[in-house]
Formats: structure tokens, sequence, C-alpha cells
């Protein structure tokens, strides 16, 4: 089963994701900080990670860039899940290394076709 990594600090938005994800038969983690995320994908990496961007600890960009930086992590997909939506900020997940970028509130379809490109 494709594992995806949901990471926000939202119950809301995970409750969300989760169900959605779920639904299209993915196998759903979920951790709450950058930190987790880290040790999550350094332990069982999965096949896609889904990534808000303000993140207690380590923001989702911190995640990014470390993940990029590492040999191991560097070729899992990343989508920066943000409410932050303005040209610079896209920018800034680009060149942190994020695969795409999905502003919230996000349109299911296209959340459901990015995940679907991103893990075959």
């Amino acid at each position: 089963m494709v594992t995806v990594l949901v990471v926000d600090d939202n119950p809301d938005v995970v409750e969300i994701l989760s169900f959605l994800l779920e639904e299209q038969g993915y196998d759903v983690a979920v951790r709450h900080n950058g930190a987790e995320a880290l040790t999550y994908c350094a332990t069982s990496p999965p096949a896609l990670v889904l990534l808000d961007v303000s993140l207690p600890v380590l923001d989702g960009l911190q995640v990014v860039r470390q993940m990029r930086a590492d040999a191991e992590l560097q070729t899992i997909p990343v989508v920066l899940l943000t409410a932050r939506a303005h040209p610079d900020d896209v920018a800034r997940g680009r060149d942190a290394g994020a695969t795409s970028y999905l502003v919230k509130p996000f349109d299911v379809a296209v959340l459901l076709d990015v995940v679907a490109g991103l893990v075959g």
C-alpha cells in the first residue's frame, strides 16, 4: 500500500486530508510538526509528503530543505499545502525544493490529481 505522510498542526485539516486520501486507497501517516516529519521519513520513508509550511519546531520549508540535503530522502515528493498564497511564498517553496505547491483552501479534485500524479 502507498503511504502518504500528512504533516499539519491543524486537527481539522489532518482529519479532512486523512479521509480524502484513505477513500482513494492510500495509507495515511500523520505528524504534527516538522521534526516529527523528518524522523518519520528517516525511519519509514513515505511515497509522498503533504506538508504545511506553518509548523511548530521546524517549519515546512526547513523540512523540505533538510529532506533535499539527505541522499535517502531527497527523492520523496513533497507537496506544500499551505494558506500562504503570495507569489513570493510560492517561490520560496519551490526554491526550498518542493515538488508542488497547493494553497488552502484547496480544490479536492486538484489535490487528488496531484497526489495520484506523484505516486503513480
